[in-house]
């Protein structure tokens, strides 16, 4: 083609999708929404690239860090025009497969976990671990549900009356609204081959039950989904091209282009919940450990 040799973009996303960048004690990288607009918009700068594949690897993220994604990769197909293939490599699951629904075609690994299709807002009870060190919450407020979601109001606990049940439905409200959110994007996207409400309740496949729901189009590796796109494209000899800053290398398909650390770190651990100036949040993420979850990045 005209300027260089066709090109299929492969970007990856992997990791916790939150739209902030985590710092201290278990950071892992750079703000993940950014990080992967600013490599869409490198594949929407070069004239060569006629496919992109995701090459995706998530548990999922926040509810409105994967939204923003979605629509971000929704507006460079518009803009761009070409066709996009999702990859799922060993994890795909909320808010990474509510992203993966905004490809034309989604290919899974033979052993890829996905679906997730739910939402979860983690809350903790720290009023008793105040009381151990004479520590006595004294809050001000006017409105009297300002505070929902306070670690010292009480959740976990209805027998000791400190959850307040209105609280509780609200929350539960906004939960369901974005559940709604959720599967109306996969309805629309690919209508799943069993109406059961069991796709939507939040329950993880495997990559063949996801391929008998109609949750992915194929089962294959990172070579297929390049030739899908290839294909897609109608740029059979189309190479493959991986964006990165300098000093990130990336010498293979099976390379990640990483989403680097922002200083050294103890644990590669985050908690969702716990950093009272950004969440507790609402997710679409599958969590199976409440307490701890990957940033993300090599």
């Amino acid at each position: 083609m005209p300027g260089g040799a066709a090109r299929v973009a492969i970007i990856d996303v992997d990791g916790l999708l939150l739209n902030y960048p985590m710092v201290g004690m278990g950071s892992m990288g750079e703000n993940p929404v950014a990080l992967f607009r600013e490599r869409l918009d490198a594949a929407a700068a070069d004239p060569c690239v006629r496919a992109v594949v995701l090459r995706i690897n998530s548990h999922g993220g926040g509810v409105t860090a994967s939204d923003i994604m979605r629509r971000d990769l929704l507006a460079f197909k518009a803009r761009k025009g070409v066709p996009v293939v999702a990859c799922l490599m060993d994890v795909a699951a909320g808010g990474a497969y509510y992203l993966a629904t905004g490809a034309d075609q989604i290919v899974a690994h033979p052993t890829t976990i996905t679906g997730g299709i739910g939402v979860v807002m983690n809350l903790y009870n720290l009023r008793e671990a105040m009381t151990q060190f004479n520590a006595v919450p004294l809050t001000l407020r006017a409105g009297e549900n300002i505070d929902m979601g306070s670690p010292i109001v009480g959740y976990a606990d209805e027998g000791a009356g400190e959850v307040l049940p209105v609280q509780r439905q609200l929350l539960q409200e906004i939960a369901d609204e974005y559940h709604r959110r959720f599967i109306e994007a996969v309805q629309v996207s690919r209508p799943v081959n069993d109406p059961t409400e069991a796709v939507y309740d939040g329950r993880v496949f495997t990559a063949s039950a996801a391929l008998a729901y109609g949750l992915v189009d194929r089962l294959g590796y990172v070579d297929d989904a390049v030739n899908l796109a290839r294909e897609l494209a109608g740029a059979p000899g189309a190479c493959v091209v991986m964006y990165h800053r300098a000093n990130d290398r990336a010498r293979s398909l099976y390379a990640v282009t990483p989403n680097v650390p922002l200083q050294s770190t103890v644990l590669p651990i985050s908690i969702p919940g716990l950093e009272r100036s950004k969440l507790p949040t609402f997710l679409y993420l599958w969590q199976p450990e409440p307490g701890m979850e990957r940033l993300g990045g090599r």
